[in-house]
């Protein structure tokens, strides 16, 4: 006859707690590079660009107003641009409409640049958990 003890360590806290951390370091790293390729696809230039293709911008407000935001209670981020630097116009350069009485064709910027990033966040979010 033999005894066995079996003592039962809970680690759930601690890796819940690591879990969180990283989601939030890798929510942050995500809206940041989205944000760069986002501001790297305005062109600084006069008159509009080719619909389909990122607004243009003068005097560089449309690339300073790109921000981003990550809420670590939700787990979600925001990237876009600010509506107290440029309005409402970002929306009708993204999705197309009306802004100021004139029709704006779609010239997406934001969905673009969050599809040029997406493969790249897997990768870098595998086996994050616990690192640094």
């Amino acid at each position: 006859m033999f005894h066995l003890t079996v003592q039962v360590d809970d680690q759930t806290k601690r890796v819940t707690d690591a879990a969180e951390q990283a989601t939030f370091r890798n929510l942050g790293h995500a809206a940041a590079t989205i944000r760069k390729t986002t501001i790297e696809s305005i062109i600084v230039a006069e008159g509009p660009s080719e619909p389909g293709t990122p607004p243009h911008t003068r005097r560089r407000q449309l690339k300073r107003a790109i921000r981003f935001d990550v809420d670590k209670s939700s787990e979600t981020a925001v990237i876009g641009p600010e509506a107290s630097v440029v309005g409402e116009s970002g929306a009708a350069h993204e999705l197309g409409g009306e802004y100021k009485s004139q029709d704006y064709p779609a010239r997406p910027f934001m969905k673009p640049a969050l599809d040029a990033n997406l493969d790249r966040f897997a990768s870098e979010w595998a086996g994050s958990i616990g690192e640094g």
